[in-house]
């Protein structure tokens, strides 16, 4: 797949200077259309729309948002007030993915510098990531095949963590595809991932790109999907990862990991390491971002429920680090329930870039 959710078009933007240019995933898969964003307003829509998702694609808007405030400060001649005002509705346009504040973050210290540098910073990141999804995924593949004795694995997972949710690659979907590589995939079971039907729209669109066997199950089939023996493990991606292992994803995924654990089958994480987050002792500070009802309560604008009925959408919950057996980074696999935290693997990979 050549899709890439992100990106920064050097020639795009009314003064041909540079914009970022996303793919519009609120319109996948019936159409694919993209966004060119040179104000700091519109990136910030385009993140609570969702047409622009996933944590390690929101680490590298983040970071590309700097230099569109930037940008957007000279052309309307702010002050560094106004500047740094615009920088932190980017960083705080999501609340629960800790790599869009992480993204900014890295890049914040290079504004003195000037845009230029803050630019290269950013598509450094970008680039640094599609190799850690890389890398991840062939820990995760070998972690996987050392413990499951099938010639191909049955495989769910959760919402959407390919090349779509990252600025390459993929996370669990990247673990997926490294092992259909090896050609040891038989079917994945991607759920459908309510409210917004990631999993049905996105996951599926890229395993078919990849000619990858797979369907499409609802999500309240999954833990019967599981239980049934028809699954030998499976794989989300993360949008914060405490130093224990407590995991914060897709609504949803909590009871996947329940299934997975009454089943006896490996629940695993796949994810940068910019998604760990180390200054959370565990999951209880993890704050939930909980969306507009009406995507729950409505279906193309049209109402579903009765008249009064509100929505109550959630858009996140957290797996204990109890039910989480791997998470994969670039730096190592840590196993959260056997007593190998994230806290742990930092300490052993401490010399490697954070």
């Amino acid at each position: 797949m050549t899709l890439r959710a992100i990106e920064w078009d050097h020639t795009a933007g009314r003064d041909r200077t540079g914009a970022v240019r996303l793919l519009d995933q609120t319109l996948l898969p019936l159409r694919t259309e993209f966004r060119t964003v040179e104000r700091t307003d519109d990136l910030v829509t385009a993140i609570r729309e969702l047409a622009v998702r996933g944590a390690p694609a929101l680490g590298v808007a983040g970071a590309l948002g700097v230099v569109v405030a930037m940008d957007e400060a000279a052309r309307e001649g702010w002050d560094d007030q106004a500047l740094r005002a615009a920088v932190d509705r980017v960083r705080h346009a999501r609340p629960t993915a800790v790599n869009l504040a992480w993204g900014v973050d890295e890049v914040l210290p290079l504004m003195a510098a000037g845009r230029g540098a803050v630019l290269e910073a950013a598509l450094r990141l970008a680039h640094e990531d599609e190799a850690a999804n890389r890398q991840l995924s062939r820990l995760a593949a070998d972690w996987l095949l050392e413990r499951i004795d099938r010639p191909r694995l049955r495989v769910l997972t959760h919402c959407n963590a390919g090349i779509l949710a990252t600025s390459g690659w993929g996370t669990a979907v990247g673990v997926i595809k490294e092992l259909h590589a090896r050609d040891r995939v038989e079917l994945v079971y991607a759920d459908e991932t309510r409210p917004l039907l990631q999993g049905a729209r996105l996951t599926a669109y890229e395993l078919a790109n990849e000619g990858i066997p797979h369907v499409v199950q609802t999500d309240s089939a999954a833990a019967s999907t599981i239980l049934r023996g028809l699954v030998d493990f499976a794989v989300v991606g993360a949008d914060r990862i405490a130093a224990n292992g407590d995991t914060a994803n897709k609504i949803g995924t909590l009871g996947v990991a329940l299934a997975c654990r009454d089943a006896g089958i490996p629940f695993m994480v796949a994810a940068p390491w910019s998604t760990v987050d180390l200054s959370m002792s565990d999951g209880s500070k993890i704050e939930i971002e909980e969306r507009d009802g009406d995507e729950v309560t409505r279906w193309a604008g049209i109402p579903v429920v009765p008249e009064g009925t509100h929505g109550f959408n959630p858009a996140f919950d957290v797996t204990p680090a109890r039910l989480v057996d791997a998470v994969s980074t670039e730096r190592g696999v840590a196993e959260p329930r056997s007593g190998s935290d994230l806290a742990m693997l930092a300490r052993a990979t401490s010399g490697l870039k954070q």
